[in-house]
């Protein structure tokens, strides 16, 4: 019972991964591809998540984690080339 709800559930996410994929190539601005992007990368964390449950295993926890701080520095990273320009400060004085 539990292996059918984990399949049927990752089948919706890879769904709504695929609509997100569209939203990076066609989205009407660098905003909406980056939460798009930060989306996806949800997304994938949810899959991997599944993926342990049916598979009854706690070995890909830190694959999790790993996929979860890669998407928080990707989204700030791209928030802050959004509004400054540049991600890192070279001209800063000590």
């Amino acid at each position: 019972m539990i292996e059918t709800v984990v399949l049927i559930a990752i089948f919706a996410i890879s769904v709504a991964i695929l609509a997100l994929l569209y939203r990076v190539i066609k989205g009407p601005s660098i905003p909406d591809r980056v939460v798009a992007l930060d989306a996806i990368g949800i997304n994938l964390i949810a899959i991997v998540a599944l993926t342990s449950i049916l598979l009854k295993t706690d070995a890909f926890l830190v694959i999790i984690l790993l996929l979860g701080i890669l998407s928080f520095i990707g989204t700030v990273a791209f928030s802050k080339y959004l509004e400054k320009g540049v991600i890192f400060d070279h001209d800063r004085d000590n």
